[in-house]
């Protein structure tokens, strides 16, 4: 990428120099401005919400960002006037980043062909105008976090996305068959193997994208998983973690409720379990009895830890 074509201007020194490798995970705050007089804002990222983030290598549709976050220190903050040929993509990742998260019916012009591009842009008045009248744009990025690959993530970054992909079932199987031999912690390791591929492979796309969403399908058994594991271990605010990443996709699954609940327990929080483990058999009638004796045992040892803090109590005063 011809450095010309790139002006840099540093606002505020960094802190350290970081050497970056392919597979580095980089966060970073980003302001895109026109190079206007006015410099007119297009888009901010803090308005968003949350910072950018992204894996160096993993082809993002903007490349000009992996090239200039690579000329960046950590916490620096710099001023990137870009020529408008590198930007050409700008439009289409400004709307998608705008829209990540939305439910579809607030989604912009959902279909994308050509006509459609032609005649009606892509929803959004600034965008359509960049799209018709490239320009120079200026990036005001400040390099917020940056994560190196581990040495597992180095091996991973050796595959390719299908030999990631095609790795899951495998990984799942193992883990499956060391929980049977009741190595939990060995299971454990390998479920958290596969969420990590999966989850490398998801920053590479958009939220709520359709690969996205079957990445993160393919996540949730791994870990309910990974939850029960912790669950037998008596980790029970990893499993509550866990699960409750599981309820954001299916408030209603039953086992990652279940799973919640009995953790809930174990952390000796009731109002909490008793609110998952009702839904459970609210949701599966034929659960009821399971969850009656669930939550009769629970009531039984709250009154007896109660009990033993009152003689305690009566102890200190006499």
């Amino acid at each position: 990428m011809n450095d010309e074509y790139i002006v840099k201007t540093v606002l505020h020194a960094g802190s350290e120099i970081i050497n970056f490798i392919p597979g580095t995970k980089v966060i970073f705050h980003f302001r895109t401005t026109k190079c206007d007089f006015d410099k007119t804002m297009i888009d901010d990222s803090r308005t968003m919400g949350n910072p950018m983030e992204l894996i160096l290598g993993k082809k993002f549709k903007l490349e000009v960002w992996e090239v200039i976050i690579q000329k960046m220190a950590l916490n620096e903050v710099a001023c990137f006037k870009v020529h408008k040929s590198l930007v050409t993509t700008y439009p289409f990742v400004s709307k998608t980043l705008r829209e990540a998260g939305k439910p579809q019916s607030q989604k912009r012009n959902h279909h994308c062909c050509g006509v459609t591009l032609q005649n009606e842009g892509i929803g959004y008045t600034d965008l359509d105008e960049l799209i018709k009248c490239p320009q120079d744009l200026e990036f005001t990025l400040e390099l917020i976090k940056v994560v190196l690959p581990n040495e597992y993530e180095k091996e991973s970054w050796q595959m390719t996305e299908n030999e990631k992909l095609e790795s899951i079932p495998h990984l799942k199987e193992k883990g499956n068959a060391l929980f049977r031999e009741k190595k939990y912690d060995n299971a454990s390791e390998i479920y958290a193997k596969a969420i990590g591929i999966l989850e490398q492979l998801m920053l590479a796309e958009k939220p709520n994208d359709e690969e996205w969403l079957i990445l993160n399908q393919m996540k949730i058994p791994l870990l309910l998983n990974y939850a029960q594991c912790k669950l037998l271990n008596k980790e029970y605010y990893s499993v509550i973690e866990h699960c409750t990443t599981v309820l954001k996709t299916e408030p209603d699954n039953i086992k990652a409720l279940y799973r919640r609940g009995k953790a809930y327990i174990g952390a000796w929080d009731e109002k909490n379990a008793i609110s998952d483990l009702r839904k459970v058999a609210e949701i599966d009638p034929s659960l009821y009895n399971t969850v009656e004796k669930e939550l009769q045992a629970f009531a039984a040892a709250i009154k007896e830890k109660d009990c033993v803090q009152k003689e305690k109590l009566s102890k200190m005063f006499k």
